[in-house]
């Protein structure tokens, strides 16, 4: 697809300042030294593949922003270390940083040495560009793609595709006509009451100050705490089993205990729960958004029936208007319309089974893999108070927690309580 969707849209207005930033990371770790000529290969073929790419604003009303091939990028990063194991989580955390999905590139490829004498290796890139699995399948290509031929284009240098790994079409006035026509005669279509009812409640005031500081009064009590956990896939399966529910209602269930237990008042909390919609394997932000309302005594039984049900509806978009809307309005009134869209108590993103391929890096065994969000330069603070990403990689469940609190000091701790109120066994990642 060579036009940003409407979520893409989402991400890249958070971007620019409006909402709460989010990057996307993907983290392995090797037992040994990984070599920087293998990691150079690696970028080579990330910087002509699917994330070889930036946005372009369109040029007739109406028409969708679209993706241009990029093949510039951010220089392979090596720290040359060593990392003790306290310092990997504030050393990803900060890779996040000059990640632009439309004047410079928006992703980065990053290594450093750890004490043990292995290798930690970070792929961060804008949430425009790529969801969890969209991030996934363009880690997958590069590996697989590692004993081909050599990439042949320069570094800075804009090409007219993407390699074999998946060409995007220069953008054309004539397809910009077309696919405006195409948006505008779906917007047309009986929502402009809707819209104008919408629009009148959103409406910023002319001299409101910018988006960026819109909610830090209330938000700055409130900071990030990044953890990694890792579970016995087996082990968890069975509890899951013994509690009559499933692995990922048992993953939701823990995710709320976590929040009750690090002081959350409330006795109810609300769930969002991502929905991978992705009918192939492709780059792209290809997701849908849901919800539950979890009690104290919901179980994992009780939560997988409310979760099954969910994932059955979507969140809609706004006041019934069909998404495209979002596409045509300036960026300050889409975002009006989806402020805080998808935001709930906590996120609980199951991203599921890694591909096998993410297993090895060139002759390197990874021994652990995680996938995660983080929040460059966050001044926004969403609704969100803890998010969780989970994957599985062979054996091994991995967790990548953050908290978004103000009293993320004694998370920690309550994800033992909450761990050994659920029989569940976490180790360092």
């Amino acid at each position: 697809m060579d036009r940003l969707t409407v979520v893409d849209e989402i991400f890249l207005r958070t971007h620019r300042g409006m909402g709460t930033p989010i990057a996307l990371q993907g983290l392995w770790r090797t037992t040994d030294a990984m070599q920087p000529a293998l990691l150079q290969a690696i970028h080579d073929r990330l910087r002509l593949g699917h994330l070889g790419r930036r946005v372009v604003d369109p040029r007739v009303p109406g028409a969708r922003r679209s993706w241009r091939p990029n093949t510039r990028a951010h220089p392979l990063d090596i720290t040359v270390g060593p990392l003790p194991e306290s310092e990997i989580l504030p050393w990803a955390d900060t890779l996040g940083a000059d990640l632009d999905p439309e004047f410079a590139p928006g992703w980065r490829l990053s290594a450093a040495r750890v004490h043990d004498g292995g290798t930690v290796v970070a792929l961060t890139c804008s949430h425009a560009l790529a969801d969890a699995r969209g991030l996934i399948h363009a880690v997958t290509a590069a590996l697989r793609s590692l004993e081909s031929t050599a990439p042949d284009a320069s570094p800075g240098q804009e090409s007219s595709g993407l390699g074999r790994n998946g060409e995007l079409r220069s953008r054309t006035t004539t397809s910009e006509w077309a696919d405006a026509a195409s948006q505008w005669a779906t917007i047309f279509g009986g929502t402009a009451r809707a819209l104008h009812h919408k629009l009148s409640l959103a409406r910023p005031a002319p001299d409101a100050s910018p988006v960026r500081t819109a909610r830090k009064a209330d938000t700055t009590d409130r900071y990030l705490r990044p953890l990694l956990l890792t579970f016995d896939t087996a082990h968890w399966d069975a509890t899951a089993t013994t509690l009559g529910g499933t692995p990922n209602s048992l993953f939701i269930h823990l995710m709320a205990n976590i929040l009750w237990q690090n002081g959350f008042p409330n006795p109810t909390i609300v769930a969002s729960l991502p929905v991978d919609t992705r009918d192939e394997p492709r780059v792209d932000n290809d997701l849908a958004m849901t919800e539950i309302a979890i009690q104290r005594t919901d179980t994992p039984a009780t939560i997988r029936d409310q979760a099954k049900a969910a994932y059955q509806r979507r969140m809609s978009s706004p006041a019934g208007l069909p998404e495209e809307i979002l596409q045509v309005l300036p960026d300050r009134w889409a975002y009006a319309l989806t402020k805080g869209a998808g935001e709930r108590d906590i996120l609980c993103s199951n991203i599921g089974p890694l591909p096998d391929a993410v297993r090895k890096v060139g002759p390197h065994n990874c021994t652990r893999v995680a996938a995660r969000a983080i929040h460059p330069d966050i001044t926004a603070f969403p609704r969100t108070r803890l998010a969780g990403y989970l994957s599985q990689l062979d054996d091994t469940y991995t967790l990548a927690l953050v908290g978004l609190a103000a009293d993320n000091e004694f998370l920690p701790d309550a994800i033992d309580k909450a761990c050994a109120t659920t029989g569940l066994h976490p180790h360092p990642w």
